[in-house]
């Protein structure tokens, strides 16, 4: 059975930063993609960034491009996600998930997810 643990999340206020890292209980060479969503309270759960485990691409959602990067650490087991210049409207629960394929920053198929770690950033 697959397990994804994130850690990192916290508070921090407006132009912060924060490291989100989420480890896999296999290889993440298991997975086609590994990425990073989150979920506002009242709202969708939206991919933000994913990243091919084998070719090293990268996907990002338009209002995290140029803050955000994704990167992994396979000898690690392990994804990060480095938030920098956060927003009050980046708050969300962040899942760590992973799976078959990819539309831009959104993991599709079978996906596995992590419990989330909470991010508030306040003004």
């Amino acid at each position: 059975q697959v397990h994804l643990m994130e850690s990192g999340g916290g508070a921090v206020q407006d132009g912060g930063s924060l490291r989100l890292s989420c480890e896999a209980s296999t290889n993440t060479y298991s997975f086609n993609y590994m990425g990073w969503f989150r979920q506002a309270p009242g709202k969708e759960r939206a991919g933000v960034a994913a990243c091919a485990t084998g070719g090293g691409s990268t996907y990002y959602a338009d209002s995290v491009k140029g803050r955000f990067t994704i990167s992994q650490d396979n000898a690690k087991n392990t994804v990060y996600l480095q938030m920098n210049s956060l927003k009050p409207e980046d708050t969300a629960m962040y899942y760590c998930a992973a799976g078959e394929d990819h539309v831009g920053a959104d993991i599709h198929g079978r996906r596995y997810w992590g419990q989330g770690t909470q991010v508030t950033v306040s003004s």
